[in-house]
């Protein structure tokens, strides 16, 4: 016996297919962060560890930078619920401008550590500052994917591929992003309560 579905079956088969996907992914990111994290602690006991570094002030900025951007994508989703397209459009392109604004404080900050004498590698540098760059530089690589599929959201957006009944792309971009917000939030927190 065949079983036929309906096309809003298949549709709603395919978008929980899609944000399970999505939801390994994220899964699989916060375990690596939990690795980096925890070898962070573990170094904490090192000689050399820096005990009264401070981070940059840049990395404040981009923090309540990336609130703004789920807050403006969240407003993005609202709008094409409700169909409309302008404020989609205007909240979409808000989003682009936050994240672009996220990634030059990101190096606004790593400039200001090493104009404070630390760097990377080499002479000068700290395992302590090692960690920061490694653990800010993994989650702007995981932002540059949340980037791109936002300019490919925009350009679906602006090619009237999204509706009140078809959202599938701003939901999981929206997912993705709120986990990259929280991400960096909670690696932030960890960075200024444990250095």
């Amino acid at each position: 016996m065949e079983v036929t579905m309906t096309a809003e079956e298949q549709k709603e088969r395919t978008a929980r297919s899609y944000k399970l996907i999505l939801l390994f992914a994220m899964i699989s990111m916060t375990m690596m962060f939990a690795g980096l994290t925890s070898a962070f602690v573990v170094s904490k006991s090192r000689v050399d560890w820096l005990k009264d570094f401070e981070l940059p002030t840049a990395f404040y900025i981009s923090t309540i930078v990336i609130i703004g951007c789920s807050v403006t994508f969240y407003l993005a989703k609202k709008a094409i619920e409700k169909n409309n397209q302008n404020r989609t459009t205007m909240m979409l392109l808000a989003t682009l401008v936050l994240g672009v604004l996220f990634v030059i404080s990101q190096f606004a900050g790593f400039n200001q550590i090493i104009e404070s004498g630390y760097y990377m590698t080499g002479q000068g540098s700290s395992i302590t500052v090692t960690f920061l760059y490694i653990i800010a530089f993994v989650h702007l690589l995981h932002l540059a994917g949340g980037l791109i599929s936002l300019l490919i959201i925009i350009y679906n957006h602006f090619k009237q591929k999204y509706n009140s009944t078809q959202t599938l792309g701003i939901e999981l971009g929206a997912m993705y992003w709120h986990f990259l917000d929280l991400l960096w939030v909670l690696l932030f927190l960890f960075l200024y309560f444990f250095k």
